[in-house]
């Protein structure tokens, strides 16, 4: 009886006043919809768009340990989960090796760069004046202010840098998780797209991964190769000639670690080498020099193109374009991202074609049957 009388309740209250019976009103309104959604959901990442970051930041991480991984299981045919024990473990080892090995030399060093820089000031003031420019010790002691004021502004860079660990501790924790079980995560993206369209869905995941890992490959070659040869060379000079160039851990250092960074990273590292060379006098600068163009040398002519023929192809002026880009929107955390965001986007794209050629080619099959 509640059941009739509340059907009754339901016909008295009539239609419903937000109803639209026109089907082209209904159309229209669905469209609207969707394009809400749309605009909605892209303001939303534009205002997520630092912690999409760190995530992407997790993934390339990830992706190292996993070809870390992949490269033990050809020989260790142990569980994954212990073969990325180790991985991770011997990163940590190689941090601790390197901050006992070098870590009292690389302070000395840098403790030795005021001295440096004051001392390069005066030379480059003495040369002025031999050449004729008049330049007052006003203008001198100006210059050595604004060099302070540079330094300065290192050291706060340096405490944004410390401030940042934070976001690095996110990208270590979320990238060991994901490289443990990858898999489920790529489930998990799959279970949200619709079964159609999942098939494609793993195969780009598959070539993504498979293109980050080389990219990641290349680069951590490359670091090595430029930090180790850097370090050889400048060290070789004090062997050679008796004149030891200053700060060649901290060098070699330096310059492995901007050769993560594309194009901009062996500009800053070769200024800082010369810069520093210069300090010991004429023939020390050009020997650091030589020393810029044979890691540059090597670094673009064997290291790279051995790497990139299994990896994909990116043009330098593009990779330049998107390091100013993220550099700009994100800082030193989007440059660092810049290469592989846009190895990614270009992988994506490349899907995207094989995919619209493979349609286009079942349309004309059906419109031409043979």
């Amino acid at each position: 009886m509640a059941d009739t009388d509340t059907h009754t309740d339901d016909k008295e209250m009539g239609a419903s006043p937000t109803s639209i019976t026109s089907p082209e009103l209904r159309l229209e309104a669905a469209r609207a919809l969707v394009w809400s959604t749309i605009v909605g959901l892209l303001v939303l990442a534009i205002y997520i768009s630092q912690s999409l970051l760190v995530i992407f930041g997790a993934m390339v991480f990830a992706s190292m340990i996993d070809g870390g991984s992949r490269l033990l299981g050809r020989w260790l045919p142990i569980a994954r989960p212990w073969r990325v024990a180790i991985v991770l473990a011997g990163g940590i080892g190689f941090l601790i090796w390197l901050s006992m090995y070098a870590g009292s030399q690389i302070s000395r060093e840098a403790a030795e760069l005021p001295a440096i820089v004051e001392r390069q000031a005066r030379e480059l003031f003495l040369w002025a004046r031999g050449q004729g420019f008049e330049i007052a010790l006003d203008d001198l002691k100006g210059m050595a202010g604004q060099a302070m004021d540079g330094v300065g502004t290192v050291t706060r860079a340096l405490g944004g840098l410390l401030g940042g660990l934070t976001t690095v501790a996110l990208i270590l924790i979320i990238g060991i998780y994901v490289a443990i079980e990858p898999r489920l995560y790529e489930r998990g993206v799959a279970w949200m797209l619709p079964r159609a369209r999942r098939e494609d869905f793993y195969l780009t995941a598959e070539r993504m991964g498979y293109t980050m890992r080389r990219l990641m490959f290349g680069r951590i070659v490359g670091m090595v190769v430029e930090g180790i040869f850097t370090y050889i060379m400048l060290v070789l000079y004090g062997v050679v000639t008796g004149d030891a160039i200053p700060m060649p851990a901290l060098l070699a250092i330096l310059t492995g670690l901007l050769a993560f960074i594309p194009n901009i990273g062996a500009v800053v590292s070769g200024v800082l080498m010369v810069l520093v060379g210069f300090s010991g006098g004429t023939e020390m600068g050009i020997y650091t020099i030589v020393v810029y163009l044979l890691v540059q040398n090597i670094d673009g002519y064997i290291v790279i193109p051995m790497i990139a023929k299994k990896t994909v192809d990116l043009a330098p002026a593009l990779v330049l374009g998107m390091q100013l880009i993220m550099g700009i929107l994100f800082g030193i955390l989007g440059l660092f991202l810049a290469d592989p965001l846009l190895a990614m986007i270009k992988v994506a794209l490349e899907r995207r074609s094989e995919q619209n050629a493979r349609d286009e080619a079942a349309t004309s099959g059906e419109n031409n049957p043979a």
